[in-house]
């Protein structure tokens, strides 16, 4: 036998606090009463429609369902909840959410968590007033591709220990976004112009293990981040940008096969990590690739001293491309060459694209 709803229902009349010269014209339209409806942990299986003949849902502000057994909500009942704030339905056995959600006008809170949900219907792109969105311990594969266009109110979305593979691009579009927890899924990438979060405080996209190899260079430019979260992920390297995160005081790298930067750059804190990504902006690290041409011409010792006196066998040496070599007299540059007074030497002979050229020999 299902068990319904058989326990007494638990109401709760809270008074708002409003200014006495509101009162009187708040109490005309009933909206001076905030109603609290609790049927948390009541062991429920089915949710009737009536929930109690003395309770007007449509007054209900908060709703709280959390802890049963509840396979699904009625939708004609999630319909009726017209000024409905918050709803609470955790910890059941869900594997949908009603599509009449997207009635719900005045919602701020949803809270989903631990549950076996798939998806997210799409309808609750209709929830224009939603606040705080909490999806965790689920089984979602994906979220609605336009959630970022209308949830334009959202301030904290954490969707973690489910299966999301990516999130949609229009996560971007969520100006408003403080809090985005991501982590324990199975993310393969992130957004790439995450620049409009501009009020982003909090990125949690940790434990994706093997699959999330990437950050975008555009997590930089997220100037309110104070904390993010990208550890135990398969990650070589941080986006250099990182460095311009004025704000940035918590951040989390262990567990990732870091090469830039290493981690005994890493393990001497975050304002190190700062300098390391900022001298590879600048091209001053050793390892940034503005120096990398130069190095190439040192290696292949064409303006280096030891070649003064040709002493250089070539047809030993990587690079070789003049059989007979004479001492270069011109300043050579990637976009420039200057050939001194004089010189036979015609202009772009010496530039490096020549000098790594694999012919043999200049042609003319």
């Amino acid at each position: 036998m299902l068990k319904q709803l058989q326990a007494p229902v638990r109401m709760e009349l809270k008074k708002k606090k409003t200014s006495s010269s509101f009162q009187k014209e708040e109490r005309k339209v009933g909206v001076d009463d905030e109603q609290v409806l609790d049927l948390s942990g009541m062991s429920l299986e089915i949710l009737p429609v009536v929930i109690s003949p003395s309770i007007n849902i449509a007054l209900v502000t908060t709703l709280d369902l959390s802890s049963n057994f509840l396979q699904s909500v009625p939708e004609s009942l999630t319909a009726r909840l017209l000024n409905v704030v918050v709803l609470d339905v955790h910890s059941n056995e869900l594997k949908s959410l009603p599509n009449s959600i997207g009635c719900l006008s005045k919602l701020k809170v949803l809270n989903v968590s631990g549950n076996h949900l798939q998806s997210l219907p799409r309808t609750i792109e209709n929830c224009r007033s939603l606040e705080e969105l909490n999806a965790n311990f689920n089984m979602l594969t994906r979220l609605p591709d336009t959630i970022g266009f209308e949830l334009i109110n959202l301030k904290k979305l954490t969707v973690n220990s489910n299966k999301l593979v990516f999130l949609p691009s229009s996560t971007s579009h969520l100006t408003n976004l403080r809090i985005l927890d991501a982590r324990l899924n199975c993310l393969r990438s992130l957004p790439d112009d995450l620049e409009n979060l501009i009020n982003l405080e909090i990125l949690n996209v940790s434990q994706n293990f093997q699959y999330l190899t990437t950050l975008p260079y555009s997590i930089g430019l997220l100037l309110s981040l104070v904390e993010v979260d990208v550890s135990y992920n398969n990650i070589t390297t941080l986006p250099n940008s990182i460095s311009c995160l004025g704000k940035l005081q918590k951040l989390c790298v262990e567990g990732n096969p870091l090469v830039s930067p290493p981690m005994e750059v890493v393990e001497q804190g975050l304002e190190n990590v700062k300098v390391y990504l900022r001298q590879m902006i600048n091209g001053q690290h050793k390892n940034s690739v503005k120096k990398s041409w130069a190095a190439k011409l040192k290696r292949f010792s064409t303006f280096s001293r030891a070649n003064v006196n040709g002493n250089i066998n070539y047809q030993q040496k990587e690079g070789y491309i003049i059989p007979n070599y004479n001492r270069i007299g011109v300043f050579a540059s990637p976009n420039y060459v200057y050939a001194p007074k004089g010189s036979s030497t015609f202009m772009g002979m010496f530039s490096p694209k020549r000098i790594f050229s694999p012919k043999s020999y200049f042609t003319r």
